[in-house]
């Protein structure tokens, strides 16, 4: 179980941890007397407690703030964070810490049709960094040898011809343009009239995507006319460097959005900065470095739910294990332009990849595993030196990365975390409502993951709640007498939640 939570909570307590941390709100209810086995505190104002202020916490929040600002909804936010930071993976490092040189270490793109995070971009006033133009030259290695070495030339394309054949790239890009088509759908969950949904299985067959995630992206794009070749290595290549999975192991949809991502942004300074926006816009009590290990129901009407972070609980069971990718990254410098041509078995003159991608087929075919997901310079930092980023399933030893970037390694920072969903083809995902006034947003991330649809299933956890707590409320719902009436805009721009 990840983030986020959200509960209709209006009861909690801490235990004699976090009872120690200087938080920086004071909520009177934390008290030291006050425990789950109490009887039950005075009525006040309805609590909602969100746990976790990744992208779905913290977009939660603010779409309870929307509700607030529009109807006028009576209810105080408090959100768990277990980390001393906001955004989630979302995460900024700075190579020898100087904050002059920025580099996101994972969830770093997003794009134009990702309309919640681009509406955030523009009304937060936050600045743009256009990737798409980024010039790299793409290899794709199996583990033993480099399999593909192209650029974006009139040869290179050539070049894919010859290996995959005429018919197959443009069966991907028909095929690319009937998963758009389907995709398009999606686009549904902006409009005015967005549905709500607590079952994300009757979703997808609502949107026509049944087959997408009861198939494998290898048997859907094969069965769609797409050499197992061009599947195996190009689009298994996008797959593993996206989420971290085999093309034959990770359901179709996902590997459709895989290879769906054109116009790549990101925010300057990091991507963090639109959640850490959402929860100062919001107003909710935030409470870093407090973790939240049981979550406990109390037999009563308006207390159901008591929040606990002393670490003797047990937790709430409602939620089956979610099993993730447990992903290690490598960022570095570097003052050697591109990696090791003959650990590439390459040429002295020939042009190695500045962004190296990996496939599963070597082993397939009896061979040896890439050691890596991936390897892509990001820009320099000085007009000597780059920046690299390397995903991989184990952390990579140091010695390595000096033969591969020819003794010519300067600041190294690894990090690990759980990174994605595992995400096979299936028809059952976890429940996004446990209980009464007990949600599961990331119910959503084994069905699409992503930054953005995380706060699209926030959005929709966020109408549940209020239009069962709060008697038929939504994030769009009756303004309260006086409340500013909000500009109209043109449809192709509509956004629900930011516009009603």
């Amino acid at each position: 179980m990840r983030t986020a939570l959200l509960l209709s909570l209006l009861s909690a307590t801490l235990g004699v941890k976090a009872l120690q941390l200087q938080l920086p709100f004071k909520v009177p209810f934390f008290q030291s007397t006050f425990s789950p086995e109490d009887d039950e505190p005075p009525r006040g104002t309805p609590r909602v407690a969100i746990v976790g202020a990744g992208a779905a916490g913290s977009s939660a929040s603010f779409w309870i703030s929307k509700a607030q600002e529009r109807f006028g909804v009576d209810v105080e936010v408090d959100v768990y964070e277990k980390t001393s930071r906001i955004g989630g993976r979302s995460l900024t490092v700075y190579p020898y810490d100087n904050d002059t040189y920025k580099s996101n270490l994972a969830r770093s793109i997003f794009i134009k049709a990702n309309k919640n995070l681009w509406r955030a971009a523009q009304e937060f006033n936050l600045t743009l960094k256009d990737l798409s133009s980024d010039d790299a030259n793409l290899g794709i290695w199996d583990g033993e040898e480099l399999r593909v070495n192209f650029g974006k030339g009139w040869w290179d394309t050539l070049k894919i011809v010859w290996r995959y054949g005429v018919l197959s790239p443009r069966r991907a890009d028909s095929l690319q343009v009937q998963v758009s088509a389907m995709v398009s759908k999606y686009t549904s969950l902006y409009s005015s009239d967005s549905p709500k949904w607590d079952n994300i299985t009757e979703l997808a067959i609502g949107l026509g995507w049944l087959d997408l995630i009861e198939s494998s992206g290898a048997d859907y794009f094969i069965k769609n006319g797409v050499s197992k070749q061009y599947v195996f290595e190009l689009i298994e290549a996008a797959t593993r460097v996206n989420y971290g999975q085999n093309i034959d192991s990770i359901h179709a949809l996902e590997a459709a959005c895989s290879i769906a991502a054109n116009g790549a942004t990101q925010i300057e300074g990091g991507n963090w900065q639109i959640f850490e926006r959402f929860l100062n816009h919001s107003g909710a009590n935030v409470y870093t470095n407090t973790k939240v290990t049981s979550i406990t129901q109390k037999q009563s009407k308006s207390r159901p739910w008591i929040v606990n972070s002393d670490k003797g609980s047990t937790g709430y069971k409602a939620i089956p294990k979610q099993p993730y990718v447990h992903l290690h990254v490598t960022l570095l410098t570097t003052t050697s332009p591109s990696m090791n041509r003959t650990y590439l078995s390459l040429s002295p003159d020939a042009k190695a990849p500045s962004m190296l991608l990996t496939t599963y087929d070597g082993v397939r075919q009896g061979g040896k595993a890439p050691e890596f997901n991936s390897i892509s310079y990001h820009g320099k930092i000085s007009e000597t030196e780059w920046i690299v980023k390397i995903f991989s399933e184990a952390p990579v030893e140091d010695e390595w990365l000096q033969s591969l970037f020819d003794g010519q390694v300067g600041w190294v920072h690894k990090a690990e975390f759980d990174a994605y969903p595992k995400l096979p083809p299936t028809s059952e995902f976890p429940p996004t409502k446990l209980d009464q006034g007990f949600f599961y947003v990331n119910a959503f991330e084994p069905f699409i993951s992503t930054m953005e649809t995380e706060t699209v299933a926030s959005r929709n956890v966020v109408d549940l709640l209020l239009n069962e707590e709060f008697g038929g409320s939504s994030i769009c719902g009756p303004r309260i007498s006086g409340s500013t009436k909000e500009a109209i805009v043109k449809e192709s721009d509509f956004v629900f939640g930011w516009d009603c």
